[in-house]
C-alpha cells in the first residue's frame, strides 16, 4: 500500500468516526478534513468502504477498522 493510499484510508476512518458522532454535516466534515468538495469526499468514501455515505449513515451500527488493520 502506498503512503498516499494509507493517508486516504486514515482520513476515511476519521470520516466514519465523525459520522458516528452525528454532530457534523458531511459538508462540515469535508471542510475540516481539507477535501476539495463534498463530492470528492463522497467518491473516496464509496471507493474505500464500498458503500455511499448515505447508506453508511443509515446503518444501525457503524463499522470502523482499527488503525492497526489499515496496513
Amino acid at each position: 500500500m502506498t503512503i498516499e493510499r494509507y493517508v486516504i484510508r486514515l482520513k476515511i476512518e476519521r470520516v466514519r468516526e465523525l459520522l458516528s458522532y452525528g454532530e457534523m454535516t458531511l459538508s462540515e466534515i469535508a471542510h475540516q478534513l481539507n477535501y476539495r468538495s463534498v463530492a470528492h469526499l463522497s467518491n473516496q468514501f464509496k471507493q474505500i468502504t464500498g458503500m455511499p455515505v448515505t447508506d453508511y449513515k443509515k446503518a444501525s451500527n457503524y463499522f470502523r477498522q482499527s488503525l492497526d488493520e489499515l496496513g
